[in-house]
């Protein structure tokens, strides 16, 4: 039984999750369990954990099963609405359709190139947020979130008239900036005005993951399971690398447009596509899926959750936290959306990283430090 009076209810949850990490999912069951700790919290009156084996499905499909699960808490027989997906750009004139061919396949052989390298002898800086070896993926993990306000991700976005994944990619970078320079050395202690402690020439790469179905976004579990559907149930998924440029910058919106250049240049290229194909090739001949992935120091992904509050056979839902154990790297950041807050969800080793509450704060503090600039300049779009 579980005491429902105890000091700190919410650690227990951490911790529990934490314990469960330690442990794996028989093969000769279904591959898949569900814990129910029937007690309060600080965000909830209970907490509802699902383990799902990843061979099942990847993020987008585990999230469409979920949301299908689900029913509006306005409506308890309407399924909640999907998140929309993006418009197909208009066609281009043959010049800039002959332009972007090349620079696809340019930026297609520069790509594979890095990756082999990164693989085989590039590899990241020893920094206090690298695992030293591939040995971490059997270590638990400790998991926990920071929640923001879409309003405030959707207003430095729209100042800045960017994406919501390029605005969470510029907190990430100036984040971990935050996180390292105090790591490397101290702040002079007002929040803000930062002594300079970075080596020179960090290099932090992540693994970033991109849904590569036909046609991309989340959709109900009935669509997916058609046969020949375009949004194709399972592990549809490949992987670019996204080198987070460590550094304290003067103006914070240079994290911003650090983000959105960076971007721009990964979404065109094919290397999500062939990372896909070779993970296909080593899982097929190969006795472990490890080696398809480079030893980066992070891994990152984004999937857009329910627009509206849910509930589950009749349960309000308050927050959605996906995450995973089992990665070659100590830290793994999931972004989920949900009504109108966006989370942040860590899973780290604490061997590695044995502060990641600061972590978040980082986080937190990037984007206040973000939005204020903004506001200090006069970027508000009305």
């Amino acid at each position: 039984m579980v005491d429902q009076h105890m000091a700190s209810p919410d650690q227990f949850v951490e911790d529990y999750i934490a314990n469960l990490t330690n442990t794996h999912i028989s093969t000769s069951i279904p591959m898949w369990d569900v814990h129910i700790l029937n007690l309060k919290t600080c965000d909830a009156e209970s907490t509802l954990v699902i383990r799902v084996h990843h061979s099942l499905g990847d993020g987008t499909s585990l999230m469409s099963f979920l949301i299908s699960c689900c029913r509006k808490t306005s409506e308890p027989d309407a399924l909640p609405s999907f998140p929309a997906t993006k418009k197909s750009r208009p066609d281009a004139g043959w010049f800039w359709k002959c332009w972007s061919v090349l620079l696809l396949a340019w930026n297609a052989l520069v790509d594979i190139w890095m990756c082999v390298a990164t693989t085989y002898f590039l590899k990241d800086t020893q920094t206090p947020l690298k695992a030293p070896s591939r040995a971490v993926a059997f270590t638990s993990r400790r998991i926990m979130r920071r929640t923001f306000c879409v309003d405030d991700v959707k207003l430095v976005k729209n100042a800045t008239n960017t994406t919501v994944n390029d605005v969470v990619l510029a907190i990430t970078q100036a984040g971990l900036s935050r996180y390292l320079n105090r790591k490397y050395g101290k702040s002079t202690g007002d929040g803000e005005s930062w002594e300079n402690n970075l080596p020179n020439s960090i290099r932090l790469t992540a693994t970033l993951f991109i849904n590569l179905r036909s046609s991309p976004g989340i959709y109900a579990i009935a669509k997916m399971v058609k046969k020949h559907s375009q949004t194709e149930w399972g592990n549809k998924i490949g992987y670019v690398l996204y080198p987070f440029k460590i550094a304290l910058k003067d103006n914070p919106l240079d994290y911003i447009r650090d983000a959105k250049a960076t971007m721009d240049r990964k979404k065109a290229t094919l290397e999500a596509q062939f990372r896909l194909f070779m993970a296909k090739v080593f899982v097929r001949f190969y006795p472990t899926k490890l080696a398809t992935f480079p030893l980066t120091t992070m891994w990152f992904s984004n999937v857009a959750g329910p627009q509206e509050e849910i509930s589950l056979f009749g349960n309000q839902v308050t927050f959605i936290a996906p995450s995973l154990y089992g990665q070659p790297v100590a830290l793994t950041i999931h972004i989920i959306s949900y009504e109108k807050k966006i989370s942040m969800v860590l899973s780290v080793d604490e061997n590695i990283i044995p502060d990641p509450y600061q972590l978040c704060d980082d986080f937190e503090e990037a984007l206040k430090l973000i939005k204020k600039t903004i506001v200090a300049e006069g970027l508000i779009k009305k």
